[in-house]
């Protein structure tokens, strides 16, 4: 008797569009929240589909399509937004790193250090934001 035992591997695909004649390309990926908990199970994957295109009169134009887990994406093109645990982003849409030999491992430690540096000036943030708030009740 012979038993094959699979693995299953869970993919989530985030499509992210990049319109290159705009100024302005900033996008949320996830939530640092919900990509640790995600990444708990290493047969998780967060695979984003990046397409780059632009518009000549009525035709839109794919210039580039890429296919890549998260952790691809190198540090230096992404950053982190202040919307509830924080929002991984792509810093810039023009300019984005693939780094295709990246482990997982290494690049949740990165995410690691550079939440553990956002969280201390959003700390800040915040105490000069309840200063600006007392001194509005004051007057």
């Amino acid at each position: 008797m012979l038993f094959v035992i699979y693995k299953v591997f869970y993919y989530i695909v985030d499509v992210k569009t990049h319109r290159t004649d705009t100024k302005f390309n900033m996008p949320n990926l996830t939530s640092v929240e919900r990509l640790t908990w995600f990444y708990e199970d290493d047969t998780n994957y967060f695979v984003m589909l990046l397409v780059s295109y632009h518009v000549e009169e009525t035709k839109v134009i794919v210039t580039n399509v890429k296919f890549v887990p998260i952790e691809f994406l190198d540090w230096s093109c992404l950053t982190i937004g202040a919307l509830g645990w924080g929002q991984i982003q792509i810093a810039n849409s023009n300019f984005i790193t693939i780094n295709d030999n990246y482990s997982r491992k290494n690049w949740m430690l990165e995410l690691c250090d550079v939440v553990l540096k956002f969280y201390p000036k959003e700390i800040v943030k915040i105490g000069v934001r309840i200063t600006h708030f007392e001194k509005i009740k004051e007057f």
